[in-house]
């Protein structure tokens, strides 16, 4: 038996949620929620423990160093999901033949990542995701961006407060090829550039030349990354690229969308997860002080390699972590407490079947109730109550009883208005 006390808080990475924490994350939830009706969406879910194999075969590098995976009692090798998206495609390869497409499904799903704890990155958090299968053109990732636009203002927060920057692999690579990378090293210098921003010029350097690229080739990768506009970009490929019409595509929809003041082209995105195929993006905001608020992209060939037929497929995850940072950043943009609309209390035991009844009357109205569950004296009552989250209270004597009259209080005036118990039932 363990001789010390077992610590109170929860496991490094991981988090409890007390009521004004619910408050923030069910505000969130429901801005998610929200938007994803809007955008008609269906939701979905998936387990939460998945297969070792499928996340291994699907997830990026990095995230498979990340996964909490365990052995279960019959040797089968698991995980704790760390993202949503292979679970995704392996039920709609499951039902493929019977579903309608394209699709467009949504989740809140709470996602599991052993990585080093730094501001706006826990172990675990919750992750909203929206995906559309079967769609093959941008219009695809142009929706699920102005669903994830439309989350944010229903968050309050303003479309001049973020930027979606987004790039494509395909781009990417058409770029690479034309500066004479060959074509087994891209995959590598992917892996390089994604970790432009987060650590040094040399560090990437470090990590092309350790992958097999000469110096030369390294300077031309280096040259790649500096271009800033999509002009830049056709004076290299020229008009006739594929990806870089698809990109001039989206960026035209986006401009119909309403969002042409919050997106930008970046060929610095690149996405870590090795199945995306094509357009990539990712937000962040505008002062660039938090970690990306949601980033995805195109996955056209994840479906046929689990085993489905062929379908092209666009995703985006939105964390709650990063976004719950920025409201509390603007404490005038925090939720009060759930308002509760009347709080009752009782002097006697005499008086509880009416403050039930009152309290029954109200609720079947749809009004929320605060129900004392014992007899309380006045000033502890009023002093509870008083303390916020509730709009009016009404305390039950005896003489109340008696008069047949119950005095409601306003709690942020002060006033009080008299109503006959036989109203208020």
């Amino acid at each position: 038996m363990p001789s010390e006390k077992p610590s109170l808080a929860p496991p490094r990475g991981m988090r409890d949620f007390y009521p004004e924490d619910m408050a923030l994350r069910n505000r969130i939830f429901d801005a998610w929620k929200r938007a994803a009706e809007l955008f008609a969406f269906q939701p979905y879910d998936a387990c939460v423990v998945e297969s070792l194999d499928l996340l291994e075969r699907k997830a990026g590098e990095e995230i498979i160093e990340q996964i909490y995976a365990f052995s279960d009692k019959s040797g089968r090798r698991l995980a704790l999901r760390p993202e949503m998206t292979p679970s995704l495609a392996r039920m709609v390869a499951a039902r493929q033949s019977a579903l309608a497409f394209p699709l467009k499904w949504y989740a809140i799903a709470q996602c599991f990542r052993y990585e080093r704890m730094t501001r706006g990155r826990k172990r675990e958090h919750y992750q909203w995701n929206l995906d559309i299968i079967g769609e093959a053109t941008v219009a695809a990732e142009a929706e699920v961006i102005a669903a994830a636009v439309c989350a944010l203002d229903l968050l309050h927060i303003p479309m001049s407060a973020f930027r979606v920057h987004y790039n494509s692999r395909a781009l990417l690579a058409d770029l690479l090829s034309h500066a004479g990378v060959p074509r087994h090293l891209h995959h590598a210098t992917f892996l390089a550039l994604d970790k432009r921003g987060k650590v040094s010029v040399d560090e990437i350097v470090a990590m092309l030349q350790a992958a097999g690229m000469e110096a030369g080739t390294v300077h031309a990768v280096l040259k790649v990354a500096e271009l800033k506009t999509l002009d830049d970009v056709t004076r290299l490929l020229g008009r006739d690229n594929q990806a870089l019409k698809q990109l001039q595509q989206l960026n035209d929809l986006l401009a119909v969308y309403g969002l042409t003041d919050c997106v930008v082209f970046d060929i610095s995105v690149v996405r870590g997860l090795s199945y995306y195929t094509g357009v990539v993006f990712e937000a962040f905001d505008t002062a660039r002080e938090f970690r990306a608020i949601f980033g995805g992209g195109r996955y056209d060939n994840l479906l046929s390699e689990i085993g489905g037929r062929p379908a092209t497929g666009v995703g985006l995850g939105f964390g709650d972590v990063v976004v719950s940072e920025i409201l509390r950043k603007n404490e005038a943009s925090l939720p009060s407490l759930p308002v509760v609309d009347l709080a009752i209390g009782f002097m006697q035991p005499e008086q509880q079947p009416l403050a039930v009844a009152v309290a029954s009357a109200w609720r079947r109205k749809g009004k929320t109730v605060d129900l004392a569950l014992s007899p309380e004296k006045p000033k502890p009552f009023f002093a509870r109550v008083g303390k916020g989250g509730c709009r009016e209270a009404v305390y039950i004597g005896p003489d109340d009883v008696a008069a047949g009259q119950l005095r409601i209080k306003d709690l942020a005036s002060r006033t009080e208005r008299s109503v006959t118990i036989s109203t208020l039932l």
